[in-house]
């Protein structure tokens, strides 16, 4: 069984897009449409914008978004990589890793383009915001147990979580700049390989995303959404989700509770799944499915 799995932010590269512009009229229709919905041509940021302009979170999340959900739907990444149109579209099952999953419900018919990119730039808004509201940093921590990491989170009295688990043996924390810091120092005392700080804007999955939470909330609740035709992995639960009602509650709790990227990939394996294709930019996603299940097929799509 095939799995369609897309990346999040972090994945974004200067030029992004642009071959799918050129090489199909679809995508460039598609495009267009983004920038008139948006209001401003995120294409000439994509297309030609530096490392810096794509690190702006109001311009990654709709950027990864739009290069993952256009490679889908038009396949014309998938056909230059060598992999029939038909073999994207016949996975089973999907999922995203944090804005991800925004990509996974577009393309697994849950979310309507349009409707996906709103709540996307909403997101991104909302989540730069809590971000420029209370100051926070990430730092992935490799080589611990995820048990080690967490309870070193909670004993220290600043605002520190874990908040992405991303494969065995790397969990990435989220909270206060002091917070995150003297995690570290303790988690390398402890034996960690590495502590790295992230090139992020804030403290995303933790609870000083809860403005943006609460942001979101409504316009997650004002937007149809439809059962999609396969299971969505949700990062919240990391079990595959079909019901609208309850897309839309993991989809508000996501903001603030940490990604199961370990745990959907493992209950994807679970549930038959024996291969696995990236859609979007980057091929971060196959690195981290490759340490989780290594019997597993991977590649882009």
């Amino acid at each position: 069984m095939k799995a369609a799995v897309f990346p999040g932010q972090g994945a974004q590269f200067a030029g992004m897009g642009k071959d799918l512009y050129d090489s199909s009229a679809q995508a460039k229709e598609l495009f267009e449409q983004a920038n008139d919905i948006l209001g401003f041509r995120i294409t000439d940021l994509m297309f030609a914008g530096t490392d810096e302009d794509l690190r702006q979170t109001k311009v990654t999340q709709p950027a990864v978004f739009l290069h993952s959900v256009i490679s889908a739907l038009t396949a014309v990444i998938p056909a230059q990589a060598g992999i029939p149109s038909n073999e994207v579209t016949s996975y089973t099952m999907a999922a995203g890793h944090s804005l991800g999953e925004f990509s996974a419900l577009v393309v697994a018919g849950a979310l309507s383009f349009e409707d996906g990119l709103k709540l996307v730039y909403k997101r991104a808004l909302a989540m730069q915001k809590a971000c420029e509201l209370t100051p926070g940093t990430m730092a992935a921590i490799l080589a611990l147990p995820d048990a080690t990491i967490e309870d070193v989170c909670n004993a220290i009295d600043d605002i520190v979580v874990a908040a992405n688990y991303n494969s065995p043996g790397q969990v990435v924390i989220s909270g206060t700049n002091s917070g995150v810091d003297a995690a570290c120092e303790k988690l390398l005392a402890l034996g960690a390989k590495r502590a790295l700080k992230l090139a992020v804007g804030g403290a995303f999955h933790s609870p000083l995303m809860e403005p943006a939470r609460e942001e979101l909330a409504a316009a997650i609740a004002a937007t149809p959404v439809s059962a999609p035709k396969c299971p969505v992995y949700q990062n919240v639960t990391a079990t595959g989700e079909t019901n609208p009602d309850t897309i839309k509650a993991n989809l508000i709790a996501q903001l603030t509770a940490p990604v199961k990227w370990t745990q959907s990939v493992q209950a994807m394996v679970a549930d038959g799944a024996t291969e696995f294709i990236e859609i979007g930019p980057g091929n971060v996603l196959q690195g981290l499915i490759k340490k989780i299940s290594p019997e597993a097929e991977v590649k882009h799509g």
